[in-house]
């Protein structure tokens, strides 16, 4: 099977069987010691002529850029969902991830039937999803959110950066980097980092970056990351999702 039959195999088969809509479902930043993680979903109309191949993990941040518009041009109905580090450190990043994917499928303007998920089970949907290893090899619907959940996180990453320039988030997203690690040993965790994971409970915790500028409690940061998301697609004419 060549890689644009086997990245839409699964999608055609529920298609057939008049199973719609279906969403994929993806997210980005779990591993990281700081910021949101982001959950996508993605909803493509039947039959879509696969126009991403199964290494989409491969892509330069240009082409992935580039995809993720493309995305938002051929999509039936895309959703974003955060949960807040304040969130991972209360609920754990697993429960968190799956409260991301629960945001995102609720922001979606259709409800999905069925969910094709990178190994993730979400209850809500009990039996009416596919849960694959390495869904993004293997869905196009997978593989769009996967894309649209890094390119997201990784904007919101680049801005935060902005409040909080001493740990140079633009580079590394939060991932537990050499740098990364060192810059949090000197400076100490900042607002935004996960005080629930192993190396930031080694570090004393520093309320560094612009004061006042960064909001206190999780439902505020949820908003202002869903403005850094709208600031992402002004970048292009596809903002009706």
């Amino acid at each position: 099977m060549d890689d644009q039959k086997e990245i839409t195999f699964h999608e055609n088969k529920l298609w057939q069987s008049e199973i719609k809509p279906v969403a994929g479902i993806d997210e980005a930043g779990r591993g990281p010691l700081a910021g949101p993680v982001v959950a996508a979903a993605v909803v493509f109309p039947k039959n879509i002529s696969p126009f991403i191949k199964k290494d989409s993990k491969k892509l330069t941040p240009k082409k992935r850029m580039e995809f993720f518009f493309k995305i938002f041009g051929e999509a039936t109905a895309i959703g974003i969902g955060f949960a807040d580090s304040i969130e991972i450190d209360e609920i754990n990043i697993l429960n968190a991830t799956k409260l991301a994917t629960i945001r995102a499928l609720e922001s979606l303007h259709i409800k999905p039937q069925f969910l094709i998920t990178d190994a993730l089970f979400i209850p809500e949907y009990g039996d009416k999803q596919l849960n694959l290893i390495k869904g993004d090899e293997k869905s196009i619907s997978c593989a769009a959110a996967s894309i649209i959940a890094k390119v997201t996180r990784d904007f919101i990453m680049k801005e935060l950066d902005i409040m909080f320039p001493e740990y140079n988030f633009k580079k590394h997203k939060g991932y537990p980097t050499k740098e990364h690690i060192n810059l949090l040993k000197e400076n100490g965790a900042s607002p935004i980092h996960r005080r629930s994971f192993g190396r930031v409970k080694e570090c004393k915790s520093r309320n560094r970056g612009r004061k006042n500028s960064f909001p206190l409690s999780a439902k505020e940061r949820l908003l202002h990351y869903e403005k850094k998301f709208q600031k992402l697609l002004r970048r292009n004419r596809y903002s009706g999702f």
